[in-house]
């Protein structure tokens, strides 16, 4: 249930800061801003300024409102936010607080705006966690006070059978404590097909987890199971440091999320597995062990993620929306709002079942179908 309440808050607070770029940009761009919301709706209440005294007044659940004021509304899904404009849809062309009526370049600046801000929240949260403190790889450098930090586990192996974590610190095993990668990787080839015992460090914890290396394994597996693991020091940076690092990582991530996407769309292989909203989940409950430090970086990649995907030029997206901004002035005309609100509507049909497949394959991943038999 905590991973739970984890991940809602941070897709809430990622989705809520995406659409206060938008809110914020229309504004100041004197588009009118019919309602802004926090979480989804049906509506619990809200507040609007009463166009005649200026004063604050209260909004039942589903009253209809009628004001030249924003409605800011508190809605009963607390899951992100949202923001309604007035014009979006193509109505009030000749009215000069629509979004219809704006040239190119204001509407541009409004779609591309909650983009931004996803980019914007990344870079602050990353650069905090080199003000608070991350673990920096040092694997191979022999660095003093170093630890093998494990990374990332195989689903079904040994090492997830026997307990390991993301985020444990292997510290020893039978044969003497572990001072290098090396270590670990002998410990585990010496001893396939018979049972080891690991010393770790959990948080504050110390645990003595058992298991037994497979001996035969597939090609980029390794026996133990442990996917990914490093020799780690944690380090703190300077507040003017500490943004440029962060400036630095959401480069780098970046780059490396257009790779994987030129991937996937090339045909290429990613040497990822596609996840939707539950494999996101689950994966929370396995960054939340590392620490409040991880857990900002976890929140600036999803961030940096849902930029990248919704600028995407691809219909019911931002980036399709100004697609269509740019073919308007291309062709000197505006799109038939029919055609291009048809277009919307099937690319939204076409990401609410591509949402539903992926759903269905991370229930998959994790057993979900079979855990449900078990109880019946």
């Amino acid at each position: 249930m905590f991973t739970v309440i984890v991940f809602i808050i941070i897709l809430g607070v990622l989705v809520f800061v995406h659409e206060l770029g938008h809110f914020v940009v229309a504004r100041l761009n004197g588009i009118k801003a019919d309602e802004f919301g926090l979480g989804f709706p049906p509506r619990a209440l809200g507040v609007v300024k009463d166009d005649k005294s200026g004063k604050w007044k209260f909004v039942k659940g589903g009253q209809e409102i009628v004001s030249k004021n924003t409605v800011y509304s508190l809605n009963w899904f607390p899951i992100g936010g949202f923001v309604k404009i007035k014009g979006e849809d193509g109505e009030g062309k000749k009215e000069t607080d629509s979004f219809a009526s704006k040239p190119a370049w204001a509407r541009i600046a409004v779609l591309v705006a909650g983009v931004l801000m996803n980019f914007l929240f990344a870079w602050i949260l990353l650069s905090a966690t080199f003000m608070l403190g991350t673990y920096q790889d040092v694997t191979g450098e022999h660095a003093a006070g170093a630890k093998i930090l494990v990374q990332g586990i195989e689903d079904k192996s040994p090492a997830q059978k026997m307990g390991l974590q993301i985020g444990d610190f292997l510290l020893a095993g039978s044969s003497g404590t572990f001072a290098t990668v090396e270590d670990v990787q002998t410990y585990v080839k010496v001893n396939k097909g018979q049972e080891i015992s690991l010393d770790v460090q959990r948080g504050k914890k110390q645990l003595q987890l058992k298991g037994i290396p497979r001996e035969q394994t597939e090609t980029g597996q390794g026996a133990l199971g442990i996917s990914g693991m490093g020799e780690v020091v944690t380090a703190k940076f300077s507040f003017f440091e500490s943004f440029w690092k962060g400036l630095v990582e959401i480069g780098t991530i970046m780059l490396m999320m257009l790779d994987v996407l030129k991937k996937l769309f090339t045909g290429n292989k990613t040497g990822l597995s596609v996840t939707g909203i539950v494999g996101i989940a689950s994966y929370t409950g396995q960054i939340i062990p590392l620490g409040f430090s991880f857990m900002l970086r976890f929140a600036a990649i999803l961030s940096v993620n849902l930029g990248i995907v919704n600028i995407l030029p691809f219909p019911a997206l931002d980036g399709g929306r100004v697609l269509f901004v740019l073919i308007e002035k291309i062709k000197g005309s505006p799109v038939s709002q029919k055609i291009e609100q048809t277009f919307h509507t099937a690319g939204f049909l076409l990401l609410i079942t591509l949402m539903v497949v992926v759903t269905y394959f991370d229930l998959v991943r994790i057993d979900i179908f079979d855990k449900i038999k078990g109880i019946f």
